[in-house]
Parts: structure tokens; sequence; C-alpha cells
């Protein structure tokens, strides 16, 4: 029952992160947006412009650079849902018997912390542009994604 409980919580990692995908390659301006909001340092500099002194140095004004940063992320979700599929089948696989389940959860562990990764980046980077500040509906986002992410590499490693 365990292995099937694990084959269901990494699908719900697989599911939610294939819609993002999704709409980052069908509507890619949305998100991008607030990348570049955040590289900009675009609402600190009118909400906090004392702080925005302080850190200005560190804005990225590059469109190019801007772009680059939000085309890699989308690249890392995009080998991350694939590796959670491969994940989510494997699992399936050894429910089946067809596969041992040490290789199956070794293959799901590998990723959901690919997915953990893509969370734990934003936050990284994101505090280094002090996202805290303007954009705290996507630090909290990441901050959740980041925590299901890690609960099911636990709930992996059981």
């Amino acid at each position: 029952m365990i292995l099937i409980a694990q084959g269901i919580c990494l699908l719900f990692l697989a599911l939610w992160l294939t819609t993002g995908v999704r709409d980052n390659l069908l509507y890619p301006q949305v998100n991008e947006m607030f990348t570049t909001e955040v590289m900009g340092l675009t609402r600190m500099r009118s909400e906090y412009p004392e702080a925005y002194e302080m850190i200005a140095h560190r804005r990225v004004i590059s469109r190019y650079r801007q772009r680059l940063v939000f085309r890699l992320a989308v690249a890392w979700e995009l080998l991350s849902v694939i590796a959670l599929w491969i994940g989510v089948g494997c699992l399936a696989a050894a429910i089946l018997g067809a596969m041992s389940a040490d290789v199956a959860r070794a293959v799901a562990m590998g990723a959901a912390l690919m997915f953990t990764t893509i969370w734990a980046m934003f936050l990284i980077v994101g505090n280094h542009f002090n996202y805290w500040l303007c954009h705290e509906g996507a630090q909290n986002t990441h901050y959740q994604m980041t925590l299901w992410g890690l609960g099911t590499l636990i709930f992996l490693a059981l």
C-alpha cells in the first residue's frame, strides 16, 4: 500500500508541474513579466525607494539576461516534469512487480529532488533580489512548493 501512496504523491507533483510547464510554454509572457519585475527591482524601486537605493546595483536590466534566466527556469521545469512522469511510470511498474521498488523509489526521489530544486532556487535567487519586499505571494508559493517537494522526498525515503 505504501508504494501506491508514494506513486500517487509523485503523480500529484507531476500533474501540478505539467500545468505550470504548459502555461510557461503557451503563455510565457505571464511569468516572464514577473521574472523581469523581480530581476529589475521594479516594484521595490517605487514601493521601497530607500531600500532600493541600497541594492540597486543588483538589478538586471538586460532583457537578454532576463529572458535567458526565464528560459533556463522553464527548461529545468520541463526536464523536471519529464523526470516526474518517468518516476510515476517506474513506481507504477514496481507496483505491478515489473521493476524493483528500490530502483523505482530512487528514480522517483531524483525527480522529486528536481521538482524541489526549482522552488528552492527561486527562493535563493529571489532573496538576492529582495523579492520578499514586493512579491510575497510568489515567495509564499515557492515556500509551499519547496515544502511539498521535501515532504514527497521524505515519504519516498520510507
